[in-house]
């Protein structure tokens, strides 16, 4: 068997892989969707991979949505 060559191949390459590991029936059209999105997610962390951070750079504060209002009758 060849190796992928593209990312997207290598992507859904590893999501049949995975699937088939954890006996996950996925169809093609769902694997290609999955793996789709994979990439993105690779792609995604590499751009914050290659984020320069410096000693003193901190992580921003956690995200924490206020809560909703109650609806009054």
């Amino acid at each position: 068997m060849t190796p992928p060559t593209h990312p997207e191949d290598t992507a859904l390459a590893y999501v049949r892989a995975s699937a088939a590991l954890l006996d996950l029936p996925l169809e093609a059209d769902q694997a290609a969707r999955v793996a789709v999105y994979l990439a993105r997610t690779a792609d995604m962390a590499r751009v914050l991979e290659d984020a320069p951070l410096d000693v003193a750079d901190e992580p921003v504060a956690l995200f924490c949505p206020a809560p909703f209002p109650e609806v009054q009758p």
